[in-house]
């Protein structure tokens, strides 16, 4: 979707004034000669933007792709005077402003900051990209996600082709970028990528036959290559700690007698206040009453609390019982097994508060491991998943299964709020839907010292790969 914007500094560059064109188009572009890529990109962005956020798109056009996505707060902006009246006739509960892409008026006029800012097919027509990213810091937040959406280069000579047709509106002349073009340009204006991807290697619309193409496309990586759509995700560079977290760890737990003792005594303090929950999962060897025991004699520095898990099987929701609970600013996951060392807690937190990440997983898979400590077939599972779910997520994970995560409440409560969509599979999935900036921390792992696993190798693998499947579904077959 062409969508207008001017370009940098009238006064002092030389610059191609798109105001006319777009003026023009207005009153026809709710008649888009394609509407199935037009569709495409509500799916797309639908699925990286959740409803009820605080949301600004650049070139803006008639605004339907704003109310698409149901925000809370919704603004649109455009160069174009006659297609900002257009969206505000269209969509009279959200905010349209006439305004260059190039000089964001990003006081009160605008509102912000916002959750996510949009530029949607508008890189094209951008006289300096370099310079409209760089204006995106006024309306960001530490916390925002920019989305650029733009075609791929290689569709070039097609489109091209199809306007000459009459297939496709007519544009002027267009700025062609990778990739890695973007990707440079967002990080000299002080963003990072998250995440990218093509989509749509079919865009034009043949009933039935380009649904099951797509689909098929977006699950082949050469054909994927080709989709006309291509997206990045990113964020601003973090500036720095951010102190003043507290911290609660979940202690999952079930038949861990011998190891809840010493999880209290080698657990550093994290943070400005350090809490630990036991969710007890009906254990056999006295476990409960181990930590009650403990409960009652403990002089340390952490604050303890115990939860039974009753009716509630398996470990997620044991960690959904003990984040439910939990008082901490961070949330962290410890396996009660000891076989990852809560001495390596702090390297976590500390990702976290510096903001180097926002999901903070556990990587078993690069020191050397004790010799019993992951037995050959789990070791192969997992580098097996690894490769899955970095296909999966378009961000690299190395080690799926490891127990330990550590994340902000804030978070894991947006993840909570749409949990209907992963059910059961929510949190890794969860933090990728949102676009957090996954990092994995390597850690040793290593033998139990005192009891039996409880994971069962075939009966959670066949769990792992049903999650697979399911993550691909939702990940890679959108739109």
């Amino acid at each position: 979707m062409p969508t207008p914007t001017a370009t940098a500094g009238k006064n002092t560059h030389t610059h191609r004034d798109l105001t006319g064109y777009y003026d023009a188009l207005a009153v026809h572009w709710a008649a888009k000669k394609n509407r199935y890529y037009f569709h495409g990109v509500i799916r797309l962005m639908r699925f990286l933007v959740p409803k009820g956020s605080r949301v600004l798109e650049i070139g803006c056009a008639n605004g339907d792709l704003l109310a698409a996505l149901e925000p809370v707060y919704g603004v649109g902006v455009d160069l174009s005077g006659r297609m900002v009246e257009v969206a505000r006739n269209r969509h009279p509960e959200l905010q349209f402003l006439q305004m260059d892409a190039h000089e964001l008026l990003a006081d009160a006029t605008l509102a912000g900051p916002f959750d996510y800012v949009i530029l949607s097919d508008l890189v094209g027509d951008l006289y300096d990209v370099l310079r409209a990213i760089q204006q995106l810091r006024k309306v960001c937040h530490p916390r925002t996600r920019v989305i650029l959406a733009f075609y791929n280069y290689l569709w070039e000579p097609i489109l091209k082709a199809a306007e000459r047709l009459g297939l496709k509106t007519r544009q002027n002349l267009q700025n062609w970028l990778s990739h890695q073009d973007v990707a440079n340009l967002l990080d000299l204006a002080g963003f990072e990528v998250i995440r990218k991807g093509r989509r749509l290697p079919f865009p034009l619309y043949i009933p039935v036959l380009s649904t099951a193409l797509n689909k098929l496309g977006q699950a082949l990586p050469l054909v994927r290559g080709l989709g006309i759509q291509q997206y990045v995700v990113a964020r601003l560079k973090p500036s720095g700690a951010r102190p003043g977290y507290s911290c609660t760890v979940v202690a999952p737990c079930r038949n861990e007698r011998g190891n809840i003792a010493a999880l209290l005594e080698r657990l550093p303090p994290l943070g400005t206040r350090t809490e630990v929950v036991f969710v007890e999962g009906g254990s056999t060897d006295g476990t409960q009453e181990e930590i009650r025991r403990v409960l009652a004699s403990y002089r340390g520095p952490h604050e303890i609390k115990l939860i039974e898990q009753g009716a509630g099987r398996g470990k997620g929701d044991a960690v959904r019982q003990g984040f439910a609970a939990a008082g901490g600013d961070v949330l962290m996951i410890l396996d009660t097994d000891l076989t990852v060392a809560p001495e390596d807690l702090p390297k976590f937190f500390e990702a976290l508060q510096s903001g180097a990440g926002e999901f903070i997983n556990g990587c078993r898979l690069v020191y050397p491991m004790e010799k019993e400590a992951m037995r050959y077939l789990n070791l192969l599972g997992n580098k097996f998943f690894s490769r899955a779910f970095t296909w999966i997520l378009d961000q690299p994970i190395k080690d799926t299964l490891c127990g330990t995560k550590v994340l902000l409440r804030e978070d894991y409560e947006k993840i909570a709020a749409h949990r209907s969509y992963f059910g059961d599979f929510d949190l890794l999935f969860g933090a990728a839907r949102l676009n957090l900036k996954i990092v994995d921390i390597p850690v040793r792992y290593r033998e139990r010292a005192y009891g039996r696993t409880n994971i069962s190798r075939f009966r959670h693998g066949w769990l792992l790969l049903r999650m697979t499947l399911f993550a691909a579904r939702k990940f890679k077959f959108v739109g």
